[in-house]
């Protein structure tokens, strides 16, 4: 049974605020929680049903039921179990392969898919500026289905960063090249801007390449593509390019 205690930590770890002052997360469903366990996150608590609970075995854990578990859950239908990590505190920024940045990313859904593609495609490094939803929102951890745990997520000074940054950087646009006839380098950096207004133009002016992914449409109605979406097709077209 959960004590009051942790009832009010779980509720606290769903605001930002809490998260930084706290430097913990929550994690829920077995696969995911499973995942950081074996990542070696460290572990603060973990609640879950028998169900689950016969699975991890050596690990402390807090027995709840089902009910008890969805009044602390944030999803409609919680997955057995629900953990706190401690947040992992990543070293230097690694300059080289395919670095993929974020220009005030919102939509927590977008950056866990984000993330997920970042894991896909081997990309081990992903820059955000402090305007980029949190990474361990719970939303986003949910949507990264465990990729969190491989990629190295940094918040910066992203216009810093880039302005500093050894590596050709190249950011997506609606105004730009035609990603399919571009050469990229092995080692670079794509960029990647707001749902709704792209990306800012102090990160755009640094940029080495403005880059746009062609309407193939008759009509060329379409107003834009989602920026998950987009970042999908444009690393997919960078690692063709790679081998």
């Amino acid at each position: 049974m959960l004590s009051k205690n942790q009832v009010k930590l779980i509720q606290k770890l769903q605001q930002k605020k809490y998260r930084n002052e706290l430097n913990l997360f929550i994690v829920e469903g077995k696969k995911s929680i499973v995942e950081f366990l074996q990542a070696g996150y460290r572990l603060e608590l973990l609640i879950a049903t028998e169900v689950f609970a016969t699975a991890l075995n050596g690990q402390p854990i807090t027995l709840v039921s089902k009910e008890e578990l969805r009044k602390v859950s944030s999803l409609k239908n919680p997955d057995e179990g629900l953990a706190i990590f401690h947040q992992r505190q990543h070293k230097g920024i690694l300059q080289e392969g395919v670095i993929l940045a974020l220009d005030n990313v919102q939509d927590p859904g977008n950056l866990g898919t984000l993330i997920r593609l970042c894991d896909w495609f081997g990309i081990e490094t992903l820059i955000c500026n402090s305007q980029t939803v949190d990474c361990y929102n719970p939303k986003v951890v949910q949507a990264t289905m465990g990729s969190l745990t491989r990629v190295a997520v940094h918040y910066v000074d992203l216009a810093g960063f880039l302005a500093t940054c050894a590596l050709p950087l190249y950011a997506m646009d609606l105004d730009g090249e035609n990603l399919y006839t571009t050469e990229f380098p092995e080692d670079c950096v794509l960029i990647l801007g707001n749902e709704a207004n792209g990306i800012s133009p102090e990160v755009r002016a640094l940029a080495d390449g403005i880059i746009t992914i062609p309407r193939f449409g008759k009509l060329q109605q379409t107003e834009s593509l989602n920026v998950a979406m987009a970042g999908a097709i444009v690393v997919s077209q960078v690692r063709k390019l790679d081998n």
